[in-house]
């Protein structure tokens, strides 16, 4: 069976969710939200660009009834305590919604401030969302995160380009009770799809297979994607019924992410 259409854990969190994750910030409609949803992808990450698209899919799908079918993440990049609970809420306000389901704490790469983790725990307390997430660029401080013991999943680069991760992230998070694993920037802000980037001869990979990449590594709960329409929804949605890479297109892939690595401005 063909295991990137299937549901599975995520980490600690007991969540069930589809392998492929939504993101707000780009533009897509609801229409295509809602396909989505429909597909299996029931992980809406409402970012800090947040587009009406998503929110009208949110609404349209509690309205039928499907809420606790839907995984509703609210990121935060506020350092301040007051700002993260305001900006918060709002967010619940706009999705009308009572709770999300996850608090995202975004772009650490040091362990957060302690007002900024006492707010959170408070926040949780309260009931305004169920697990607390954190996302950032320094790999080397996801496993110093888990042993703290206070965050149920996090939100990591990881790319055909950016494997770092193999080594320094996925190896220390292992066990039942590990922290859930979502993937951002499958196509390195679309450097693997870009034709003058590629080595030479190569043709370029369809986005579909950059996802498809990062699904195939088992550690990876959830691949986000930032689809602008229908068109880029449709073809990340073909991860899912393509399936994990073979030897010969995981090779192609990893040769062409060397090469973009190689050959590109790095990213942090």
């Amino acid at each position: 069976m063909n295991r990137l259409s299937e549901k599975r854990t995520l980490g600690r969190t007991g969540l069930q969710v589809g392998r492929l994750g939504v993101a707000a910030s780009y533009g897509a409609p609801a229409s295509a939200f809602e396909e989505a949803f429909e597909r299996g992808c029931n992980y809406f990450y409402w970012g800090s660009r947040r587009k009406s698209g998503m929110a009208q899919a949110i609404g349209n799908l509690c309205g039928q009834g499907r809420r606790d079918d839907l995984v509703i993440v609210l990121q935060s990049y506020s350092r301040s305590a007051a700002l993260m609970e305001g900006f918060f809420e709002r967010g619940l306000k706009t999705l009308r919604i009572d709770r999300a389901d996850i608090l995202l704490l975004g772009w650490h790469n040091k362990v957060p401030a302690q007002k900024i983790l006492d707010k959170a725990i408070e926040m949780k307390d309260r009931g305004l969302f169920r697990f607390l997430g954190i996302s950032g660029h320094n790999r080397r401080l996801f496993p110093e995160l888990a042993t703290l013991g206070i965050f149920d999943l996090f939100h990591v680069r990881y790319n055909a380009a950016h494997r770092g991760a193999e080594e320094e992230i996925f190896p220390h998070i292992r066990g039942e009770s590990r922290p859930g694993v979502v993937s951002y920037t499958a196509t390195r802000w679309g450097q693997l799809l870009n034709p003058k980037k590629m080595p030479p001869g190569e043709p370029v990979p369809p986005a579909c297979d950059c996802y498809r990449f990062v699904l195939t590594n088992p550690a990876v709960d959830v691949c986000m994607t930032g689809p602008k329409n229908a068109a880029q929804m449709g073809e990340a949605l073909k991860a899912l019924e393509l399936g994990p890479l073979s030897q010969e297109e995981m090779t192609r892939m990893v040769r062409i992410g060397d090469y973009v690595h190689d050959h590109t401005a790095r990213f942090f």
